[in-house]
C-alpha cells in the first residue's frame, strides 16, 4: 500500500502565497512522478504541476509562472509553491503519485483545500 499525506492548504488573500507537500510512504518500489492535481466545484481535475523522478517539470496553462514544483527523492516528498494566488486558484488540491514498473498505478491523497479570498 501507498499513502501520499497532503499538508499546506488554507485561506489565503489574492496575490498571496502559500507551499503544498505531499510525502509517499509505504510499499514504494519506483515512483516515476508525482504532481498536484487540483478541481473547483463543477468543474473537472486539472494537472497543476508535475514532476518525474528525473527532474523534469510540466504545468497546466493556467499556471503561467506563478507556481514551482519541486521535490526530494530522498524523501519522496514533493512541494508546490504557489504565488500571485487569483480567487480562481480555489479548489481543492489532490497529490498525486504514478508508481511501479514495468506496471505503474496511480495514487491519490485526500486533497486539501485552498481557498483564495478577493
Amino acid at each position: 500500500q501507498v499513502q501520499l499525506v497532503e499538508s499546506g492548504g488554507g485561506l489565503v488573500q489574492a496575490g498571496g502565497s502559500l507551499r503544498l507537500s505531499c510525502a509517499a510512504s509505504g510499499s514504494i518500489f519506483s515512483i516515476n512522478a508525482m504532481g498536484w492535481f487540483r478541481q473547483a466545484p463543477g468543474k473537472e481535475r486539472e494537472l497543476v504541476a508535475a514532476i518525474t523522478s528525473g527532474g523534469s517539470t510540466n504545468y497546466g496553462d493556467f499556471v503561467k509562472g506563478r507556481f514551482t514544483i519541486s521535490g526530494d527523492n530522498a524523501t519522496n516528498t514533493v512541494y508546490l509553491r504557489m504565488s500571485s494566488l487569483k480567487s480562481d486558484d480555489t479548489a481543492v488540491y489532490y497529490c498525486h503519485a504514478a508508481i511501479g514498473y514495468p506496471d505503474e498505478y496511480d495514487y491519490w491523497g485526500q486533497g486539501t483545500q485552498v481557498t483564495v479570498s478577493s
